[in-house]
């Protein structure tokens, strides 16, 4: 709760901006402000974290979201730290929708950037070189947080729904879940998980981004250590066939002849 107090999570937006539905999660309200209830914000934090964890230790992926200043340091930090990807400059349209053309894109960015690394661009004109170049700076800028995204994710955490409305669309058009940390001015009937709070200070988003990238750490953790567990029952139990094999040809009776 201190935490939260101190990075000012408890503070929505003006009284005149808020959406009705966001009612049962306001506190009061002050000078015009609408205040939250940090409260329900710390139970609705730890629910959407649980659905993660248990979301990544099952093997699913999760697409961290935040294009407007104030969350892009944050997406990008907590994203790499916990090895998720990220959307932090701007969300191109098809991205979940028209998964088929993207994926394209990213091959090509890959592609780009093996050919670069290679020296492949120094042996080309010059103009071609630059034309090459430009190209893949300006793919890198808005699609480096997913290159590696072979597949759509099993879920998206996003900051501000309203500012990454068509990502949310398009979550909810393929019906995959939606975690987001949620102003007083949002619908919070739009996400499968709204984490309440102020989602235009920066310390703010920092916090609750760190939390659920933490989420996504321990669902890692299981993961591995469910994964190799399950090797090591497998590993004992070929041993122990392979143990009765043998025994059992070295039991059996031999073959004579008369």
């Amino acid at each position: 709760m201190k935490a939260l107090l101190e990075a000012g999570v408890h503070f929505g937006h003006q009284t005149r901006r808020w959406h009705p539905r966001m009612r049962r999660f306001i506190y009061t309200q002050r000078n015009g402000i609408h205040i939250i209830d940090l409260q329900q914000t710390m139970e609705c934090l730890q629910k959407a974290c649980a659905f993660v964890e248990d979301l990544v230790a099952r093997g699913g992926t999760i697409l961290f979201v935040g294009t407007k200043k104030q969350a892009q340091e944050a997406i990008a930090t907590e994203a790499q730290r916990c090895g998720a990807f990220y959307v932090n400059q701007r969300w191109l349209g098809g991205t979940i929708t028209n998964w088929a053309t993207l994926s394209t894109r990213l091959d090509y960015l890959r592609q780009l950037e093996e050919r670069q690394a290679s020296g492949y661009f120094a042996r080309l004109p010059k103009k071609e070189a630059s034309r090459l170049e430009d190209e893949l700076r300006r793919l890198q800028k808005y699609c480096s947080g997913i290159k590696n995204m072979n597949r759509l994710p099993d879920a998206l955490y996003i900051v501000d729904i309203g500012h990454e409305s068509i990502a949310v669309q398009e979550a909810r058009k393929a019906r995959i879940p939606i975690v987001a940390l949620i102003d007083t001015d949002a619908d919070p009937d739009l996400v499968d998980h709204p984490i309440p709070g102020n989602d235009d200070a920066i310390r703010s988003i920092r916090l609750i981004t760190s939390r659920v990238a933490d989420a996504v750490l321990r669902g890692k953790a299981r993961y591995h250590a469910e994964t190799s567990a399950l090797q090591e029952a497998e590993q004992v139990q070929a041993e122990d066939a392979t143990k009765a094999q043998a025994l059992a040809e070295s039991q059996a009776p031999s073959a004579t002849t008369s």
